[in-house]
């Protein structure tokens, strides 16, 4: 009954993200945050699928246990995914809110290419049972943080923005979840659900 469920929420997550990005790809007609908007969407949705589809797979074949290489490339794309959506993330905020910003523009380039870096070392284990140590986890995922708090500040900043007032709020869930799986996930593996919401 849960592989179904968490199967179905899986899939489900995926048509609606790329439905999502279809619209606002559509609807964009030029205006350049629609386009980095659907950019993201896609980005977003296609490095989950390189995790999310090999693990249905997987919960309805025999357990993810048996599927440990094909997930843990999953999570590695997943990694460089998710760092090029915050780059990209930057890049709207740059537009929206007419801002240069050449020196932090240098910081979330050289902090987004330090853990790209990282996530191709040999260290992070990602093709074998059990992956990386908590620790490497750690490091690998320090300028990620890094680039997560400038996000933080930047939307914080211009929350007097009525449609976008709470992105600093929901980029701290998503941390303070996404950080909660990678410090806790081995000794409770059930703390990976954090990573749903």
């Amino acid at each position: 009954m849960h592989n179904r469920m968490e199967s179905g929420f899986d899939l489900l997550y995926l048509i609606v993200t790329v439905i999502f990005g279809v619209l606002t790809l559509r609807n964009a007609k030029g205006r350049k945050q629609f386009n980095i908007f659907s950019i993201m969407t896609f980005v977003l949705v296609g490095g989950d699928a390189f995790h999310l589809v090999p693990r249905v797979w997987a919960l309805n074949h025999g357990g993810v246990e048996n599927y440990t290489a094909s997930l843990g490339f999953g999570t590695f794309v997943t990694s460089i995914t998710m760092t090029i959506f915050y780059l990209l993330l930057f890049q709207f905020w740059k537009i929206r809110y007419h801002k240069r910003a050449k020196r932090l523009t240098g910081v979330m380039y050289v902090l987004s290419g330090l853990r790209i870096f990282l996530c191709f070392l040999p260290q992070n284990a990602w093709l074998r049972e059990g992956g990386a140590t908590t620790g490497w986890g750690t490091i690998r995922n320090l300028p990620f943080i890094a680039m997560g708090m400038i996000m933080i500040g930047l939307f914080y900043q211009t929350r007097g923005d009525l449609s976008f007032r709470f992105m600093w709020i929901a980029i701290i869930i998503s941390f303070v979840f996404y950080l909660a799986v990678v410090l806790f996930v081995k000794a409770f593996p059930k703390m990976g659900m954090l990573m749903l919401p």
